[in-house]
């Protein structure tokens, strides 16, 4: 994939999938959602001749790979557009170096729309950020990862080698003008007057 100019963007349709638990924790809940795939549905190239579109009527759907015979159902939200923006080219950049990039998706509850009686999982947005990310667990968000194709991370990493600038490490500074602490961290004084070994006036 090619860079477009002003903020690069693809759009992704999420997968969210309804699966059943096991184990002792049946006994309280009997299904979970989980995040099952995010797939791209638009180049940069494509989306930019795109009109956002906010509106994700959500599909059932039944994937080549999990035909869901353990129960499980799978539902596509389309149309999820991913933008890129140059003052978070170091949470780009922070995804980029872990063994495996990927998407972030939030999503909640809808307790309007229901399946079997529970509310729908519903995605709210996507992001490649790892500073978004961090954001929205530290909001107390519901947020599941899955692994970016290849293309996408390489889209992500053309970005990110022509916007991301690392801050330039600052000199430390010598330990000679660290100040002195006791093993307390209180400040030590030291005097330099000369004092005798007899007894002082």
């Amino acid at each position: 994939m090619s860079l477009t100019p002003n903020r690069p963007a693809i759009e992704v349709d999420v997968v969210m999938r309804r699966e059943p638990v096991s184990g002792p924790m049946s006994r309280w809940q009997a299904w979970r959602w989980v995040l099952a795939d995010v797939l791209l549905r638009s180049s940069p190239e494509e989306t930019a001749n795109l009109a956002p579109d906010e509106v994700h009527e959500p599909q059932a759907v039944e994937p080549i790979d999990d035909p869901g015979q353990d129960g499980a159902t799978h539902w596509l939200f389309p149309r999820f557009r991913v933008t890129l923006f140059r003052d978070d080219a170091e949470g780009y950049f922070l995804n980029l170096s872990s063994p495996k990039p990927c998407f972030w998706v939030v999503w909640r509850p809808d307790e309007a729309r229901l399946v079997d009686g529970e509310p729908l999982a519903v995605p709210q947005t996507v992001t490649l950020s790892y500073h978004d990310a961090g954001r929205w667990l530290d909001a107390q968000e519901r947020v599941d990862q899955v692994a970016a194709q290849e293309d996408t991370v390489d889209w992500l990493r053309a970005f990110v080698d022509h916007t991301y600038q690392p801050e330039p490490k600052r000199r430390k500074r010598p330990d000679s003008f660290k100040p002195l602490t006791d093993r307390f961290g209180r400040p030590v004084r030291i005097s330099t007057e000369k004092r005798g070994t007899g007894p002082q006036p």
